[in-house]
């Protein structure tokens, strides 16, 4: 029998039990007054190479059937004039006509990176977070009232995939809904990182925090606990609830929009996008290489994760506290590989458990040592000129004059510099700083459409 359990008066789990209901229709009525967009980040070699143009040209076939859509936007990085014009011919040849091309690197977007480096905004970070950050700023500029987020690389994607993906936003009224699959294509597994990071730590820190009662950080690792596939890309929000959320520029960005939906929706959905083999682009590891694969985005996720929990969140954490994590953490990610090789036995699926051994050991737990590390170096320092500056008369003049109070603040900055989390203001504050953003857009919009 199809699982259809609730685990959670906070989260709705919408399952696929059924391959005959069409959604399309009442989706399609529901955008008489509803304006929902659809946003797809995009190197140009997605459509450029030979091999890759036609996983995306089925990708914009199947998007046609999208009739509720009232924007699609594609934002496209690393691309030249060429390599827009080539986009412009595939897109007319799909029959689409409410494409948006958003040219990153063409002369009208480039001011407006321009314009947000003025405001103080870091965009430095090339990649699918800067890109994805424009689009949602497109998106508000459109009056969309709600947005969805679609990978470029999807070779198993059908329209009616993102027809459950934004059911619930559209007719329930949910402020969030992300998208979980099955990570495996009846050979092997997948979703390594999800499967050896994301669970296992998080398994680790409720029980440390069990142990030590800490319940305000209980709850937010058992709410990401709730969810199928953290990792998934794939999510529609409602606009209101993504005018408020901060955004992440690196690989913790999956992390941190779940922190953001704990902190402020209370309509949460995650939808079963496929009962089928959901397959896209694969991560190397590159255990040698700390900045590079899967080894960056784990590195990536840890820090988003424990900057949220100490550094926001106001987690106090002894000398041994990532000690013990690292422990408890490789000894829950033991008991996980055993359950996958079994399972894998079970199914008849090859499983390299030895290399999944090696990920956890040489990868994970050093990552989760390094990072530590960093977060640790602030606070200890600022312990031991504490207690120094306490303990000797010849401080207290300038203790009167707020030294210990200028030390403490300067912890504060630390811990947020040390760790890179890139972490990005939401579009409400960025709206605050630029009053004239939205229609700096629109302008950008307009120009581009009559290529000027």
């Amino acid at each position: 029998m199809s699982d259809y359990s609730q685990k959670s008066t906070r989260i709705t789990n919408i399952y696929q039990l059924s391959d005959d209901n069409d959604l399309l229709e009442k989706l399609t009525q529901y955008s008489h007054w509803k304006k929902p967009v659809l946003i797809i980040p995009a190197l140009a070699s997605e459509f450029n190479n030979a091999e890759n143009r036609p996983i995306f040209e089925n990708i914009l076939r199947e998007l046609k059937g999208a009739s509720y859509l009232s924007n699609i936007i594609i934002g496209v990085d690393a691309g030249t004039k060429e390599d827009v014009d080539l986009l412009k011919e595939i897109i007319t040849d799909t029959g689409l006509t409410n494409v948006l091309i958003q040219w990153n690197d063409g002369p009208r977007f480039g001011q407006l990176y321009e314009l947000l480096e003025s405001a103080g905004i870091d965009l430095s970070q090339r990649g699918k977070g800067r890109n994805v950050f424009m689009s949602f700023g497109v998106a508000i500029a459109l009056s969309a009232t709600s947005v969805g987020l679609l990978d470029a690389d999807i070779k198993t994607f059908k329209r009616r995939q993102l027809d459950r993906l934004f059911y619930p936003i559209e007719i329930f009224n949910y402020q969030f809904a992300k998208a979980y699959y099955a990570r495996s294509d009846g050979k092997q597994f997948f979703g390594r990182v999800k499967r050896l990071l994301v669970d296992p730590i998080l398994i680790a820190l409720k029980r440390k925090f069990g142990d030590s009662g800490e319940d305000k950080m209980l709850h937010i690792i058992d709410f990401l606990l709730l969810f199928k596939y953290q990792l998934s890309g794939e999510i529609a929000i409602n606009i209101d609830l993504l005018r408020r959320m901060r955004y992440s520029l690196n690989w913790g960005v999956e992390i941190l929009t779940l922190i953001e939906a704990y902190r402020k929706a209370n309509q949460i959905a995650q939808v079963e996008f496929t009962r089928g083999y959901f397959d896209h682009k694969h991560q190397k590891i590159s255990s040698s290489n700390p900045d590079k694969g899967l080894h960056k985005m784990s590195s990536d996720i840890i820090a988003t994760l424990l900057n949220a929990l100490i550094v926001e969140e106001g987690l106090e954490v002894s000398s041994h506290f990532f000690r013990d994590v690292v422990l408890t953490y490789k000894s829950v990610a033991e008991e996980m590989i055993k359950k996958y090789a079994e399972n894998a036995k079970a199914n008849g699926l090859y499983y390299d458990r030895d290399g999944e051994e090696r990920f956890v050991k040489e990868v994970i737990a050093d990552a989760i040592i390094n990072v530590g590390q960093l977060l640790e170096v602030p606070q200890n320092i600022s312990a031991m000129f504490l207690r120094y500056t306490a303990m000797n008369h010849e401080f207290e003049e300038f203790n009167k004059h707020g030294l210990q109070e200028a030390i403490i603040a300067a912890e504060n900055r630390l811990k947020y510099e040390y760790i890179d989390t890139r972490e990005l203001p939401s579009w409400e504050r960025l709206e605050e700083k630029i009053p004239e953003i939205g229609n700096r857009i629109i302008d950008a919009i307009e120009e581009e459409k009559r290529g000027l």
